[in-house]
């Protein structure tokens, strides 16, 4: 395959995100890489887009390469897009995913930019990698980046991708039931689908029908309007203490035991009011003592989803945040707004898939914003949140910066050395080749260790007219 790098990093090649594509060109020595410094390049790039636009149009797929600035992907980026529309590059049913290094302070929107603007130029998005600075130099950051790439070229294989759509304002029906598969069905994955339905007519129904009769694995499903709830969360935080409910309704155990067991969940609703609807919320806040509590950490989900899901942005900010928050991976959702026959389908493959090989991501902000806020906050009321502090000690959560006093004393050192105008002009690109250093050692090692040849990646070349 061949993949062009948009470097968006006015780095170029002292770009941080870039050493994850130097990686994977290592580990898929199969694959063509082709890097444009597009964010340092830029100035060049307005006056001559005719090279860019050849690499772009004689790829197979476009890879996003960028530190997160500011909320979105560097200006330099941004223009790049500018210019590929407004110089008409045709790179419709190509795919497109991205990789952006961070400290996961708003990533989802960054991620979230390149998509749309993906989508825009026709392309078949896949979703990136959202890694921190230093991910690589860890075993689990390389994990990750292979899972990520594993995942891009299993999607590419399946043709599973985000593509543009026109909405439609009403809900398409769901095709006639698919007659349930129980005969090639595995039953060894404990999959739940939790669903608030009564009615059996509905559209949802129909679509949690299509999801048991295609998906590999038998499921069962787990009906919340008819398990008998007291009533809604009083916040009296005996659960934080004791970690059992004041209610005496059994719905702690029930959720213990047949819910959270489980290997997977499809949760099933119609939009309403701009949420879930009132039985899903009370659902939710009975999960109180399980809200800032990762149990379900691992877990694939997915969900189906009628109404204008489309259309509902906080709704669907809210589910995202769901997943990251729980350490769970988000496998899909499937709506009914355009051809949920596809949509279901695709959710159920991608969710096989998650299960099947245990698939995980890196949390985006999210996950690693949420978790931080919950960590100060259940510290600072540890003596009343027993339960809390009890699992955050256990699952080593409290990771408190001023713990890494070797890193501070670095950046004080550091910022003494940025701060001499008469040092920084002597130093020139050692900075930056500093920071490389520890990822070329990777390389290296990786090299000795399983000698691959390769092509360097070249570094595409502008011409000014």
């Amino acid at each position: 395959m061949k993949i062009a790098v948009i470097n968006g990093s006015p780095k170029g090649k002292y770009s941080i995100t870039l050493q994850t594509v130097l990686y994977l060109q290592r580990k898929y020595p199969e694959h063509e890489f082709s890097v444009l410094h597009a964010g340092q390049k830029i100035k060049s790039l307005e006056k001559d887009f005719s090279k860019a636009k050849e690499l772009l149009e004689n790829s197979d797929a476009i890879l996003f390469s960028y530190p997160v600035y500011t909320f979105f992907a560097p200006s330099q980026l941004h223009r790049f897009i500018e210019l590929a529309k407004s110089n008409g590059v045709n790179v419709k049913d190509k795919y497109a995913t991205q990789i952006s290094t961070s400290k996961h302070f708003y990533d989802i929107t960054a991620h979230k930019y390149i998509e749309e603007n993906s989508l825009d130029l026709g392309m078949r998005y896949i979703r990136g990698l959202s890694a921190d600075m230093e991910d690589l130099l860890e075993e689990k950051g390389r994990e990750d980046a292979e899972k990520f790439f594993d995942r891009f070229l299993w999607s590419v294989k399946e043709e599973v991708y985000t593509s543009a759509t026109v909405k439609n304002s009403e809900c398409t029906p769901v095709s006639a039931t698919v007659a349930p598969q129980t005969a090639n069905q595995k039953d060894d994955k404990d999959v739940l689908i939790l669903t608030d339905e009564t009615d059996q007519t509905s559209n949802l129904s129909a679509m949690i029908e299509r999801f048991r009769a295609v998906f590999g694995y038998k499921t069962r499903v787990v009906n919340i309007s008819e398990y008998p709830l007291s009533g809604g969360c009083l916040g009296c935080f005996r659960c934080a203490v004791s970690e059992k409910c004041v209610y005496k309704d059994g719905f702690d155990t029930f959720l213990r035991e047949n819910i959270q067991t489980a290997d997977a969940i499809v949760y099933a609703f119609t939009v309403s009011d701009h949420s879930m609807g009132s039985r899903f919320k009370m659902y939710d806040d009975r999960n109180f003592c399980n809200g800032h509590r990762t149990v379900t950490v691992g877990m694939p989900v997915g969900y189906i989803v009628s109404g204008n899901y489309s259309k509902e942005n906080n709704l669907r900010s809210v589910v995202e945040a769901r997943c990251e928050t729980g350490g769970n991976f988000l496998s899909g959702v499937a709506t009914d707004e355009v051809n949920p026959d596809k949509d279901i389908d695709t959710l159920a493959k991608c969710l096989a898939f998650a299960l099947e090989t245990k698939h995980t991501a890196p949390a985006n902000f999210w996950g690693v914003g949420g978790m931080k806020i919950f960590r100060d906050l259940i510290y600072q009321m540890r003596g009343m949140m027993k339960a809390d502090h009890k699992f955050y000690k256990k699952q080593g959560i409290y990771d408190f910066p001023q713990k890494n006093k070797g890193k501070a004393l670095l950046m004080y050192a550091v910022g003494a050395l940025l701060s001499s105008e008469k040092i920084l002009s002597k130093m020139g690109n050692k900075m930056n080749e500093g920071m490389l250093m520890p990822y070329e050692q990777l390389f290296k090692k990786m090299d000795a260790q399983n000698p691959v040849q390769i092509t360097q990646i070249p570094e595409r070349e502008t011409v000014t007219k």
